[in-house]
């Protein structure tokens, strides 16, 4: 087996970068689609897809178009475990710094998912629980992550999943996220103003280098999230943020 060595590394990059493509088109594409974005040969994406479905990762579905599969799920399931308890220890240093819960979430298609929380020892607190999806634009750690993507990739984002408005401060229009993102990226951190539940305030940063999209928040009652606790929490959420993305990339 030794001499298929090389060309089976070189197989298995070229399906890694078919998963990804598939991802980035927003979980299904048809192989002409896929011609046009791999730099590869028909057959040779055909043969690598045919071996995907079969093994499960790719599904192919009634219109011919190829859907990522559902044994990946378990894959990224036991990846956002393991990412989830790296960024651990730095979420409960927030907790015992500012008293509030704090959580983090990744980019999964078109929302995010919370892959980690450490909560706040206050009886009212916000109802978020590790595994819960939800939208981008009306999330502290979603806009934190739509903020390092590029706006043409934030429209078609919102534009797949929708924009519900679960409260009267919800955005609810591409163009009012754009605009809002445009000030989280100048000012570095994403406000959650009421937005996703009345009376809960969020503040939330992007996490630098992660293997895939990724902020951390701390939240609470806007009673006690308020200016003076964002003056404390910014550079100890900066920290964090840092110090997660050091475990990611740690070699």
């Amino acid at each position: 087996m030794a001499e298929k060595a090389p060309g089976g590394v070189q197989a298995v990059e070229r399906a890694f970068e078919l998963l990804e493509l598939i991802t980035d088109a927003g979980g299904e594409v048809t192989l002409s689609e896929l011609a046009g974005s791999a730099n590869l040969p028909v057959p040779t994406i055909h043969r690598l897809l045919r071996t995907l479905v079969k093994v499960g990762y790719i599904r192919q579905l009634p219109s011919r178009r190829y859907a990522l599969g559902p044994r990946l799920i378990r894959l990224g399931e036991g990846a956002s475990k393991q990412l989830g308890a790296l960024a651990r220890p730095q979420l409960k240093s927030l907790v015992d710094r500012l008293g509030e819960t704090a959580n983090m979430a990744m980019l999964d298609s078109d929302m995010v998912i919370y892959v980690a929380q450490v909560p706040s020892l206050h009886s009212m607190r916000m109802f978020t629980e590790v595994g819960r999806r939800a939208h981008t634009h009306d999330t502290g750690v979603g806009k934190a992550i739509l903020a390092q993507l590029d706006d043409e990739v934030v429209r078609r984002i919102v534009s797949r999943a929708g924009m519900p408005t679960p409260t009267d401060k919800s955005i609810g229009d591409p163009e009012s996220l754009i605009a809002d993102l445009n000030r989280i990226r100048k000012r570095g951190y994403s406000i959650d103003e009421e937005e996703q539940e009345i009376g809960v305030r969020c503040f939330a940063i992007a996490v630098p280098d992660a293997p895939t999209p990724t902020a951390i928040s701390v939240s609470g009652p806007v009673s006690r999230v308020d200016k003076a606790f964002a003056d404390r929490a910014i550079p100890l959420l900066r920290q964090a943020a840092q110090a997660i993305s050091k475990e990611f990339n740690h070699d």
